[in-house]
């Protein structure tokens, strides 16, 4: 039985995000989430396992890399700027919703300012 923990928490954090969408170019077996048709998250199995893919900054793709062993280059992506989460002990809910949320605001901060759902400076913010 495929473990789909991470990604059900991965897919739970979009429904959070605006503008977030739900995709499938690469067939059904790719879950491919977008904002203003961008991709920020990739949901797939491999060889068994269940993996959620998401954009980082290099630097912090790295840090993660050496603290996590769940954590992997990204699968099929620029191995610095993408990473891939995979099933296990040691990512909490706190930590995949942080890094949902990262991809989310790297691809938004990217967008033309009229077609950002959010401001990624201040987004999540308590005021």
């Amino acid at each position: 039985m495929i473990d789909r923990t991470v990604q059900q928490r991965a897919a739970a954090r979009t429904q959070e995000l605006p503008g977030a969408g739900l995709s499938h170019p690469f067939g059904e077996r790719w879950d491919v989430y977008k904002v203003c048709g961008k991709v920020f998250m990739l949901q797939t199995d491999v060889g068994g396992s269940s993996i959620v893919t998401l954009k980082a900054k290099p630097r912090d793709s790295l840090s993660l890399q050496q603290q996590f062993t769940q954590i992997t280059p990204g699968y099929h992506m620029n191995k610095r700027h993408w990473i891939t989460l995979h099933p296990g002990d040691g990512l909490d809910v706190s930590l995949i919703d942080e890094l949902v949320t990262e991809s989310y605001l790297l691809v938004v901060e990217n967008l033309p300012r009229k077609q950002r759902p959010v401001d990624p400076s201040t987004f999540g913010q308590h005021q």
